[in-house]
């Protein structure tokens, strides 16, 4: 007997060594700005700010009109005027979006072919077999991945092209896409299946648009990636399509419904699949998303040096917004309580050795945003004044994005499987 279980032992030893075991990929995230400098002090243009405040505030308006006819529901709350002023914009000036990108690589089609995308750049851990690939943007505040197809000719000169028959996984639908930005910004073309690889792990007839055209604001020298690639959920789609993670999930191709970010000036990364226990500090504070649209959820409060400025508000945690965005009526009474500086559109200044203690409470958990994170960098000539990480902008309501000026101050875990989002304390 004893003989027996010694021998089984050791089998299970063996079994031990050779199973396959569940692997989580990671991805190093650097990013591209043209916002501020690489030190993330300045100088900053505050023009440029509102133009992303703008162009942040039609995206979110997109997505709350694509909610609407893909649900028949309404995303926003009535405090919001979000939803309403879809239809009088019809436009998103995307060009200027482009500032502050994190950047990423995928690999799509049969044999599989590296492509650029924006909002996270992919970690070391996949360095080396994806040095080769360009950067995609990926984004948890948009949904839909599109790439420049072979048709598309001078337009998209600078750019990887995807070719769908070079694949021989990929299929056509039949069907056109086009997307259009207020400032003459568009891509056209056809929506296509084929297999996208997101570090490591493939999603399978995968929906993406293949553009047959790019208008100037898409143009290599405006935009450093080749293509978009969105990672919040199906309700916000202009295709009406699941993400390229939600596919993974859905064809259980990830050990967990779970992908996490960490942002920072150095050591940045997405990881695939689960979380990364060297990146944070237990426990997650986990609040559940309210509508699966963008991730929403409900925060607590927000406080300026131990003053509440609104409580019971609705949040969005978004890797494509870099600051953190209110309504401006809220957003003047934060910055009233340090005697700041409106230097128009939403956007304040204040002396740069007087920084406010931010905190941002969510599952009833504060979280603080650190004076560096805070500081957006100098403004004007003397050196001695700064733009706050906090920005207004017109209908918001109720709604707050937070962006990378948040996100840089904690881990953060997009729970597709229990539709829910953790923060944790950064190690």
């Amino acid at each position: 007997m004893r003989a027996l279980s010694a021998s089984l032992i050791a089998a299970l030893q063996v079994l031990a060594i050779t199973l396959p075991q569940p692997q989580h990929l990671s991805i190093p995230l650097t990013k591209r700005s043209t916002l501020r400098t690489a030190d993330g002090h300045g100088p900053v243009d505050p023009t440029s700010i509102m133009a992303h405040v703008s162009s942040t505030l039609v995206k979110l308006q997109r997505g709350a009109a694509a909610f609407e006819r893909n649900t028949g529901a309404v995303l926003f709350s009535e405090s919001s005027s979000l939803t309403k002023r879809i239809a009088a914009s019809g436009s998103d000036p995307l060009a200027d979006d482009s500032n502050e990108r994190w950047y990423g690589q995928i690999e799509v089609g049969t044999p599989p072919y590296p492509f650029i995308s924006l909002h996270f750049r992919l970690d070391r851990t996949m360095h080396d077999a994806l040095m080769r690939a360009p950067p995609v943007d990926c984004d948890t505040g948009s949904t839909d991945f599109f790439l420049p197809g072979p048709s598309c000719g001078d337009s998209c000169s600078g750019h990887d092209i995807y070719n769908p028959n070079g694949s021989s996984s990929a299929e056509p639908l039949g069907k056109t896409f086009m997307v259009e930005y207020g400032d003459g910004s568009m891509a056209t073309g056809d929506l296509y299946t084929d297999t996208v690889s997101l570090a490591g792990y493939n999603a399978n007839a995968q929906t993406l648009g293949v553009a047959s055209f790019y208008s100037y604001g898409f143009s290599s020298e405006n935009f450093g990636a080749d293509g978009l690639m969105g990672m919040a959920f199906e309700s916000i789609s202009a295709y009406g399509a699941n993400s390229v993670f939600q596919t993974l999930v859905s064809q259980g191709a990830v050990p967990e419904p779970v992908f996490a970010f960490k942002l920072a000036s150095s050591g940045s990364e997405l990881y695939v699949g689960g979380v990364n226990s060297a990146l944070y500090r237990d426990p997650f504070t986990y609040t559940p998303v309210t509508q699966q649209g963008y991730w929403q959820v409900t925060g607590d409060a927000i406080e300026i040096n131990g003053k509440d400025i609104v409580n019971n508000f609705s949040a969005i945690i978004d890797t494509g917004t870099t600051l953190i965005l209110g309504d401006t009526t809220y957003v003047s009474q934060l910055y009233a309580v340090i005697n700041a500086t409106e230097v128009g559109g939403g956007v304040y200044s204040l002396p740069c050795d007087a920084m406010p203690n931010v905190t941002i409470t969510l599952g009833g958990k504060s979280f603080a945003i650190s004076a560096e994170t805070f500081n957006f960098g100098t403004y004007g000539s003397s050196g001695n004044t700064c733009l706050g990480g906090i920005a207004g902008g017109d209908g918001l309501g109720d709604v707050w994005i937070l962006g990378d000026v948040f996100m840089r101050n904690v881990y953060t875990a997009f729970d597709v499987g229990n539709s829910r989002v953790g923060f944790a304390d950064l190690a």
